[in-house]
């Protein structure tokens, strides 16, 4: 079963080869694509990597995602492709930058975002302090 996860940020000069060299580390890959403008052809910050296995993908995500690959954190989920997602109104949003946000969450506020995006799971909250900066995701 081909589990495809999309790949955010990544550095702008890497290559498919590149990409796969480094995810298939983890397991067997069936492809990958850095995804460029179709004018200029430079990478418009996001790529696709599609494993066989759904395990290696899970494996990939979890050794990968916020971590710096050729010097710029990269940011992972699983790519949703069928149509019926798309049209149920679920979504992934990473929201970067966001000082605000712990200041909101700290301060017990974050549900105004609730507000502007809809109810969201809290368990789906991921946070990154890694480099400095908090990063988080939540999974409508």
């Amino acid at each position: 079963m081909l589990t495809s996860l999309y790949v955010g940020d990544p550095d702008a000069s890497i290559t498919d080869e590149q990409l796969f060299q480094t995810f298939s580390q983890v397991a067997h890959i069936a492809s990958v694509r850095v995804c460029r403008d179709l004018a200029t052809g430079r990478s418009i910050s996001y790529s696709y990597v599609n494993y066989n296995n759904p395990r290696g993908a899970a494996r990939a995500l979890d050794l990968f995602n916020f971590t710096p690959l050729y010097n710029k954190p990269i940011h992972i989920m699983y790519s949703q492709r069928h149509p019926n997602f798309h049209k149920s109104g679920t979504a992934n949003i990473f929201i970067k930058e966001t000082k605000m946000f712990k200041r909101l969450k700290k301060a017990g506020k974050h549900t105004k975002m609730v507000e502007q995006f809809g109810s969201f799971d809290e368990e789906g909250l991921l946070f990154d302090d890694i480099f400095g900066e908090e990063e988080a995701s939540f999974c409508g």
